[in-house]
């Protein structure tokens, strides 16, 4: 018999952050500019196949702003180097699903054509510019290579189209330091480079792979109001992989939460942070410290470790961990569901077919 009884159901409302959650404005409905449907993918290993991503779905739509959140290791930088095809060949196995961008099929592309979609219509802005960017090259060349190779436009005009970007991004003497090197140029200006070279091409679609983690908060907010000017200016649409929560409330307008490889709840930023339905998502937001907090309150960390995903579990993932968890938790995998209007969640706790199992058990 299935026990529908969870460890602890009595009522422990998550006090919520109080964040300045950005306002978005309707959008006219129209076709997803990418959309995404089922993705598997896996990395082979000695020890055998780890199941990084497991049908992971979700739809990006021109203008808008989706964050991909989670712990290390949950998935959401393999989610994100999937679209654009940038995982290792060799380690690296599709299992399933689809990857369509302005409809056309991304998996089926051969290595040329994908070469000539990334840069010019999806570009990428990786966490560490150091590692990303050509210390042995300058930075004019850097941000030159893309433009001359997709848009065939003309040295001079190519150097024209650098400097504009680099005062766009706001690094100041920009026809100077496009002569320098990346050792002469702080974190900051660092980042900000790498999201120049990212946007020279104006690319529909920015993915940013945790772009403020190594940062401080000064410049964090300065690149962050960056993402908000270029949105603003280019309507471009953006993917930003991060664990931060507060750039979560000051740039989305969508939000996956992505557990174990799965996205577990999906929907509104403000409906992620203001009536979160996954046990998971509130651990997350009552782990986060806020200006708000009683000093003699401390955080709630989520207890122990994410599941082993070379053999990932039967049922829910995230069961071994949470507090509400109910047998029916551990025997079957939850699906995610409707729970209000754009919003989804994959926990039995709201999901009426736990109590048919436990009829049927």
């Amino acid at each position: 018999m299935i026990n529908l009884q969870s460890k602890n159901m009595e009522s422990n409302p998550t006090r919520l952050p109080n964040l300045s959650v950005a306002s978005t404005i309707p959008r006219e409905k129209a076709g997803p500019l990418l959309e995404v449907k089922d993705l598997n993918v896996a990395f082979v290993t000695y020890g055998g196949e780890v199941n990084a991503v497991q049908g992971v779905s979700f739809s990006l739509a021109q203008g808008e702003t989706l964050a991909i959140v989670g712990e290390s290791g949950c998935g959401k930088s393999v989610t994100a180097r999937s679209l654009m095809r940038l995982l290792p060949k060799s380690s690296t196995k599709l299992k399933g699903g689809s990857i369509r961008y302005k409809g056309q099929e991304l998996t089926t592309l051969s290595d040329r054509e994908m070469r000539d979609i990334r840069g010019a219509e999806i570009s990428m802005i990786f966490q560490d510019a150091r590692s990303a960017l050509n210390p042995t090259m300058t930075i004019g060349e850097q941000i030159m290579e893309g433009v001359i190779r997709h848009r065939k436009v003309s040295r001079k005009a190519a150097r024209e189209l650098a400097i504009e970007m680099l005062e766009l991004v706001g690094i100041p003497s920009p026809a100077t330091r496009l002569k320098q090197h990346l050792h002469q140029f702080s974190g900051g200006m660092r980042q900000r480079i790498m999201i120049a070279i990212a946007v020279v091409c104006q690319p529909s679609i920015l993915i940013a792979d945790e772009p403020t983690t190594a940062l401080d908060v000064t410049i964090q907010a300065q690149i962050i109001e960056l993402f908000q000017m270029l949105q603003r200016k280019t309507d471009v649409s953006i993917i930003i992989i991060t664990h931060d929560l507060g750039v979560v409330a000051k740039l989305a307008d969508r939000v996956n939460i992505m557990y174990a490889g799965k996205i577990v709840e999906s929907g509104p930023v403000e409906d992620i942070f203001y009536r979160p339905q996954h046990p998971y998502t509130k651990g997350l937001l009552t782990s986060m410290p806020r200006l708000d907090r009683d000093r003699s309150e401390p955080l709630t960390p989520i207890p122990g470790t994410p599941p082993d995903l070379f053999s990932p579990p039967k049922g829910c993932p995230f069961a071994p961990r949470c507090n509400y968890a109910m047998e029916v938790c551990a025997a079957y995998e939850p699906k995610l569901i409707d729970v209000a209007t754009e919003h989804t969640v994959a926990c039995w706790l709201q999901d009426p077919r736990a109590q048919v199992l436990y009829q049927n058990a």
